[in-house]
């Protein structure tokens, strides 16, 4: 695939969807606002409150990671030179995929702002398999989750070494089953297929202003998204009980099918989700506590919104059904040792 800028009538399409993005989030923020400040208190359902509390809370946690992953793959589609990024890498295709999955070592970004980047990168050269690769290992294996684990929960049931094994295995499974796809462009939507087909150059305008622009068009296509995973996220937390998913917590198969679901619904980033689930510890088998770990930091709610802006619909259920199972298969077996 070849890099390029979308073309002239990508821009107006991306100042419309980017002002509807952020009226969204101006009336987010309003409404929230102006129910803590205005509204008195038992006047809104509590439900819808928390709905509020709640959307906003995902919003505010993950936007600022998306804007970066959007700032990030700027620098790689923009101002890297063409070709650097994929001569260092190995010409074997496991070994590309083995140091893809470590480049999120070094950018400390959620799952959320790796979307952006990802694009950015198939954008640049690398097959959409490579770009999976990096897209669910670098959440994982990006140094504050590494830090943030090790420090909630140490040795203790092999959960950190569970997490950071089986994100590395279950991304580059992933990576190897997609590249044996015959067609990997059927994989992504239309939109973004054809914009990964633009020429590798373009010469209207300075770096400077293609950046502008790109970074119009990225938060256009992500943004919207981001805010909708939000919301559908909060909706779910509000209206699914709790405590059904803590009733389970004993049962070692049961508890990784409840942590998996919890990690699905409540859409913490990588970064902090550690410290989240940390209080479950003690109601909870390591094997569960894993699930969470691993699963909710590859695809959740707000993810699967994300991901729609690159992938498929099918592309998209193919990868929850993969990280589903591989989670499972992982937790159960954490279970049995533990």
């Amino acid at each position: 695939m070849t890099s390029g800028i979308p073309t002239s009538g990508t821009p107006r399409r991306s100042s419309g969807s980017l002002i509807v993005a952020i009226v969204i989030a101006v009336g987010l923020v309003a409404a929230r606002g102006i129910s803590s400040a205005v509204v008195p208190a038992g006047v809104l359902p509590n439900r819808l409150q928390d709905g509020l509390t709640l959307g906003m809370s995902v919003l505010i946690e993950s936007l600022p990671f998306v804007v970066l992953g959007i700032v990030i793959s700027i620098a790689v589609r923009v101002w890297l030179p063409d070709g650097v990024f994929v001569r260092l890498l190995p010409r074997s295709p496991w070994l590309r995929r083995i140091v893809i999955s470590f480049v999120g070592m070094l950018l400390p970004v959620c799952e959320c702002g790796n979307v952006p980047l990802a694009r950015g990168l198939m954008v640049r050269g690398l097959t959409v398999a490579e770009s999976m690769t990096f897209l669910f290992a670098a959440p994982i294996l990006n140094p504050i989750t590494v830090i943030t684990t090790a420090q909630a929960f140490g040795w203790s049931g092999g959960i950190l070494v569970a997490r950071i094994a089986g994100g590395f295995f279950i991304a580059n499974l992933l990576g190897w089953l997609f590249s044996r796809h015959p067609n990997p462009e059927s994989l992504l939507t239309p939109r973004f297929a054809a914009e990964c087909r633009l020429p590798a150059h373009d010469d209207h305008g300075t770096r400077w202003s293609r950046s502008v622009q790109l970074f119009s068009t990225e938060a256009a296509n992500l943004l919207p998204a981001l805010f909708v995973g939000s919301v559908a996220a909060a909706a779910v937390q509000t209206l699914v009980p709790r405590s059904v998913l803590v009733a389970l917590g004993t049962d070692p198969i049961w508890s990784v099918v409840a942590m998996i679901g919890l990690s699905f619904i409540i859409s913490v980033c990588s970064t902090v989700d550690a410290f989240f689930i940390l209080p479950f510890a003690t109601t909870f088998l390591p094997g569960s506590i894993t699930a969470f770990l691993v699963f909710g930091a590859m695809i959740d709610i707000r993810m699967i919104a994300l991901l729609r802006t690159t992938f498929s619909t099918r592309t998209v259920i193919q990868l929850f059904a993969v990280i589903l199972l591989a989670t499972a298969a992982l937790s159960w077996l954490v279970n049995l040792v533990a």
